[in-house]
């Protein structure tokens, strides 16, 4: 076999990478021959990159022929540092998966729609199959129905105004008043249940966690059979959904 030759790099890959940092580096912007300059780049590449950086949506290009960095790298930054604050609880909810042998979820309520964040399960702790999207099931899930809990009376009347309820399964709450009344009255609050209201033979219970500012919920799933065991699960729950809030919270 011959030496080692070491991993096969893109060259072009690279000169494009080379000149975003160049322009991150310029608050105001900086011309396409400064950039060339500064990357060491021939003058006819630095154009043709910046011309396919600027149609990809990486970098834009000014009125006065300046370049800055483009709406696709903010959207990578906080993918980014979505990622890395699902990696500072992940642990947290493998660990109450473990515990509990059930699946563990968490959500946040962004931009109006409540969102699945992350999903820890196992062989043997199988995850609900989500058949219909949060986005249409808020108040047939503990995840929801614990955001709608803690919102302000206007954000829930906002969330509710711009969400039908359909009936997912026979024991779904379709009735405004009546799904008010019940997650306003939860009896292990502010912890709140799911008894096949989303999927036949799945029930779940949920808390609230926070991200800063953002609303999210905390929740486990279970198969119906152990239905007895939900009564007890808030008080593991709660000190969970508190670390996980404090870890959320950190500035990265």
């Amino acid at each position: 076999m011959g030496a080692h030759e070491g991993p096969t790099l893109i060259a072009s890959v690279q000169r494009a990478l080379r000149l975003l940092e160049a322009v991150s580096a310029h608050e105001n912007g900086a011309p396409a021959k400064q950039l060339a300059r500064e990357t060491e780049l021939p003058l006819a590449t630095a154009y043709h990159l910046l011309r396919t950086l600027v149609h990809d949506g990486y970098i834009r290009k000014l009125a006065d022929g300046g370049f800055i960095l483009g709406d696709k790298v903010e959207s990578l930054y906080s993918a980014g540092h979505t990622q890395t604050l699902l990696s500072r609880v992940r642990p947290a909810l493998a660990a109450l998966r473990d515990e509990l042998s059930a699946a563990a979820y968490l959500t946040f309520y962004e931009d109006g729609e409540i969102r699945v964040a992350e999903i820890v399960d196992g062989p043997r702790t199988p995850r609900v199959d989500l058949w219909v999207g949060f986005e249409d099931a808020g108040h047939a899930t503990a995840l929801g129905k614990s955001v709608l809990r803690e919102l302000d009376a206007d954000a829930r009347r906002d969330y509710l105004s711009r969400h039908h309820l359909p009936d997912l399964t026979p024991r779904t709450i379709t009735s405004v008043p009546e799904l008010l009344r019940r997650i306003e009255s939860s009896p292990s609050a502010p912890a709140v249940t799911d008894l096949e209201e989303y999927a036949l033979g799945t029930v779940c219970v949920a808390v609230p966690v926070y991200s800063g500012d953002i609303l999210g919920s905390l929740g486990v799933s279970l198969p119906v059979e152990r239905e007895g065991q939900l009564q007890g699960i808030p008080a593991r729950l709660l000190p969970i959904a508190s670390r996980v809030t404090r870890s959320l919270s950190l500035t990265i």
